[in-house]
């Protein structure tokens, strides 16, 4: 797992789902309100299900792009 800037970018390449969603949540718990993480998995389940888990907890998805095999999530606290 890292984490680079602008928004910050969580790399979960090769995390299964639902560990995608633990490790997502944990850093958006850290982030002050308005704050933006990108998380990038290649997991298909946490492609499908991550945004959801996100929305539900009251985090804002602002965008979701297919790149190659990833798929990278914006998510807003």
């Amino acid at each position: 797992m890292s984490v680079t800037t602008d928004p910050p970018t969580l790399d979960l390449r090769g995390v299964p789902c639902p560990v995608t969603w633990a490790r997502a949540k944990t850093v958006l718990e850290g982030l002050e309100p308005g704050a933006q993480i990108r998380v990038l998995t290649d997991d298909p389940r946490s492609a499908r299900d991550l945004p959801g888990a996100a929305e539900a907890e009251g985090y804002a998805v602002l965008e979701i792009e297919h790149e190659g095999a990833a798929t990278a999530i914006l998510i807003e606290r």
